[in-house]
């Protein structure tokens, strides 16, 4: 019996309401406090940065999204242009930071309502994580955002647009309300510490991949993934992700504004670094006697991460799916639901993940660090896959062309790997952990299929196989700015690291050939294909 087709329903507006329920989360209400915690006023330009940054990642994968159409896309690109090794390494690194997402979003809904005026509310986060109570609260939240997809694509999007443009809203008027009702220039001129510059290039740095941003701003990929189930996708795809980062873009500078001349000076008498919120805008509405606005956002606080929790819920569930079609998973996770068109296992499966993560990391700092360093790796084999391809694949169809593809992906993969060395040792380290963890998976596939043509897949890896721990090792050996123990002075190790960037971004684009998947979708036969 043939299995029902992935639905093509979703159009234009749907999918930047789909990026921008991905980027507008919990990032929005914890954000900008950390950022100027690691930043001060340079957290603006962080933000701009990490927007740019993303924007330039975010070109290679629409034109990837165009030409592969496909439901959970993003874990299959790399099996396209380099096979088996380099497509799992991308997909697991991009799964783990996306269905990590759906339980950090429920647990910042908790934590952010811990600091409630009610006596009831401090028992949810007790210390640096949820409570028991705490946890329960966040478990029904995931459930929530489950059931919300459970029923399907229509559902999704009728639910998704209503809350993402709540979300749009409270956030703008947040920052207007806090801007009209005291706003301090002079904190644009305290610097992390007493006595220190204002602007610290390292700070800003280090901030702009590790404070949040990169967590915020990965929603991108949401219309990517949803691609299997867009009308016209090579026109609507680009235009939901590069409206969603723009708008964000918008939000997230007006917020970060809003909270540096906001504060009260005698907050920063210590310096920015000193500063301490557990619900930053919240308090200060509080401060500034805007009740109103606290109460909006107490309840924002369970709407915004929510609606990004159902949408990552969403996305997820596509990976799954896609990651099945490449035989990396039982076949039972390819399986599609015939009356609402839902993937139904595949989100089982997040289901139970997101209660995994819950239960080991129980508060939302906890799990930004690991997101962060995963989203990161997840961007690694983009850059490298649509320009290998442009060489194995010269003819093939792309709906989107991007400009000056060498230059754009190439700058992409070297501001990726700047991304990773700027989030300081150990996290650049633990990467080495992430792929480890997901070796025994990758071997039961391999052992599926007979280890088939296994050397070329690996011979085609080995840029990426490299390229991981020798990252780490000059993360380990960098400069004290980033977490190492200083044998690389400032500024020749980010000159160092680029160069690095580059040489490894030419050795995977030279990796590239025509894998079994290619030629298996050229041909009309591959398996993903075939259900849309």
């Amino acid at each position: 019996m043939p299995q029902p087709k992935v639905r093509r329903e979703i159009g234009p507006l749907a999918l930047m309401l789909t990026g921008l329920g991905s980027i507008i989360g919990s990032g929005w209400l914890f954000g900008a406090w950390h950022t100027a915690q690691l930043a001060g006023p340079g957290a603006v330009y962080a933000w701009l940065l990490g927007a740019a940054i993303i924007a330039i990642i975010a070109l290679a994968f629409s034109e990837l999204g165009a030409m592969f159409p496909e439901s959970g896309g993003m874990v299959r690109y790399g099996y396209y242009s380099h096979g088996s090794l380099v497509g799992f390494i991308a997909g697991w690194a991009n799964w783990i930071a996306i269905v990590s997402v759906i339980p950090v979003e429920a647990e910042a809904s908790v934590q952010y309502m811990a600091s409630w005026p009610y006596a009831w509310a401090h028992h949810l986060y007790v210390g640096q994580e949820l409570s028991p109570p705490g946890l329960a609260l966040a478990g029904l939240l995931v459930i929530g955002y489950f059931l919300l997809n459970y029923w399907g694509v229509k559902l999704y999007i009728l639910t998704n647009g209503a809350i993402t443009a709540f979300k749009l809203v409270v956030p703008a008027a947040t920052g207007i309300a806090l801007i009209a009702a005291g706003f301090h220039p002079g904190n644009f001129s305290v610097g992390l510490h007493p006595g220190h510059s204002a602007l610290n290039i390292s700070a800003i740095l280090a901030a702009t991949a590790t404070s949040g941003i990169v967590f915020s701003f990965n929603g991108f990929q949401s219309p990517i993934n949803m691609a299997g189930e867009a009308r016209n996708p090579g026109r609507n795809v680009p235009l939901g992700v590069f409206g969603s980062i723009f708008l964000a873009t918008i939000i997230y500078v007006l917020l970060q504004v809003a909270f540096v001349g906001a504060t009260p000076p005698a907050m920063l008498k210590n310096g920015w670094a000193a500063v301490n919120f557990s619900s930053p805008f919240a308090q200060l509405a509080f401060a500034l006697n805007l009740n109103w606005l606290a109460l909006l956002l107490y309840a924002d606080a369970f709407i915004s991460p929510s609606g990004t929790g159902a949408t990552y819920t969403a996305t997820t569930a596509r990976m799954i799916f896609a990651m099945e079609r490449s035989g990396a998973l039982p076949k039972i996770f390819g399986h599609i639901h015939t009356a609402s068109g839902a993937p139904r296992p595949a989100m089982w499966l997040n289901l139970a993940v997101s209660f995994l993560f819950l239960i080991f990391f129980r508060g939302w700092g906890s799990l930004a660090g690991v997101i962060s360093v995963a989203c990161i790796i997840s961007y690694l084999a983009g850059p490298v896959s649509v320009a290998a391809l442009r060489r194995t694949a010269p003819d093939m169809k792309r709906p989107l062309r991007t400009p000056a593809l060498k230059f754009t992906a190439g700058a992409a993969f070297v501001l990726s790997t700047l991304l990773l060395y700027w989030a300081r040792w150990p996290l650049t380290g633990e990467v080495l952990l992430l792929i480890l963890i997901a070796a025994p998976i990758y071997i039961w596939a391999e052992m599926k299929a007979g280890w088939r043509d296994f050397g070329r897949h690996l011979h085609a890896a080995w840029w990426l196989v490299v390229y991981l721990p020798a990252l780490a090792l000059v993360s380990f050996l960098g400069s004290r700015q980033f977490g190492g123990i200083g044998l690389l002075p400032f500024g020749f190790d980010l000159v160092l690291v680029a160069l690095i960037g580059l040489g490894f971004f030419v050795w995977g684009v030279r990796s590239g050939w025509r894998t079994p998947a290619l030629e298996l979708h050229e041909s009309g036969k591959d398996d993903v294909e075939a259900l849309i």
